[in-house]
């Protein structure tokens, strides 16, 4: 298969992943600018495969499960929610919101863990195959803050200022405002957002690392969100240290992590084996 199917494979993947109500054959062709003849031949290859299913009334074509069971089986084997998803869990009872988890990846972050608190009255609840948009999330912000602002700036720059639909009207729109979020984020020690990941929403996130040590290599971070009617300033004051200890409870974790996925705990490996920013 050459480059340029993988490609197309890949982004079909993509498109189908974003549309759980299907898409006709011609509707992909239009959306990748593909030959009909071409993309069949491509959905037959992905449904041999076990990656993309035909509705026999419709004939619309939907994404499988089993992207869904390799992410799983990925993380499973990463053991990347095992160590943490203790103080996830008592991070999301104490604060009484939802509570997240990401895993830096190359440039960017991947959620990879969740915990509801919410017991009643509204509830936030989002998806976690949603791209972090790096500089509208609390997530995003604090993993910024960390890095070199050149670094974190050409991060954003390269990504841009665009967001997805349903994002809130607060969102950073240049890099000036980025600038300055990033300037009181690391002021504060942990990244705010209200009405930017999503409408009504506020946001608190603070990152964790590989292991005890001031200069220890960013792996992740650790979020709470809610209903903006609930998550007042006062409110989030008294989260933070929830937040600030449960990111330190996984940092004490973190090189168990490293241990169980089979490589060596030692500091200077697990500067390697965790994924940093380069």
């Amino acid at each position: 298969m050459s480059i340029a199917n993988v490609d197309r494979a890949l982004t079909l993947i993509e498109t189908l992943a974003a549309a759980p109500g299907g898409l006709s054959l011609r509707s992909l062709a239009e959306q990748l600018e593909m030959p009909k003849s071409a993309m069949h031949r491509l959905l037959q290859t992905l449904a041999e495969r076990g990656y993309v299913h035909q509705e026999p009334a419709s004939q619309d074509y939907f994404l499988s499960l089993r992207v869904a069971l390799l992410g799983f089986r990925y993380l499973d084997a990463r053991r990347l929610p095992d160590v943490t998803q203790q103080a996830l869990d008592r991070l999301a009872r104490e604060s009484g919101e939802y509570c997240r988890i990401s895993v830096v990846e190359g440039e960017g972050l991947v959620w990879v863990a969740r915990a509801q608190g919410a017991t009643q009255g509204l509830r936030y609840d989002p998806p976690m195959g949603r791209d972090v948009v790096l500089h509208a999330t609390a997530t995003g912000k604090s993993w910024l803050a960390t890095l070199p602002e050149e670094q974190a700036l050409r991060i954003v720059y390269v990504r841009g200022f665009d967001t997805p639909p349903g994002f809130g009207e607060r969102v950073i729109r240049n890099v000036d405002e980025l600038r300055r979020q990033l300037a009181e984020t690391r002021r504060r020690g942990y990244a705010l957002a209200v009405d930017e990941g999503e409408p009504g929403i506020v946001a608190v996130a603070q990152t964790f690392r590989a292991f005890e040590a001031a200069d220890a290599p960013v792996s992740g971070t650790i979020s709470v969100a809610g209903p903006r009617v609930r998550m007042s300033d006062a409110r989030v004051a008294t989260i933070a240290p929830l937040l600030a200890r449960a990111a330190g409870e996984i940092t004490q974790l973190w090189p168990l992590r490293v241990r169980q996925s089979g490589g060596n705990h030692e500091r200077t490996d697990a500067r390697q084996l965790t994924a940093s920013p380069t």
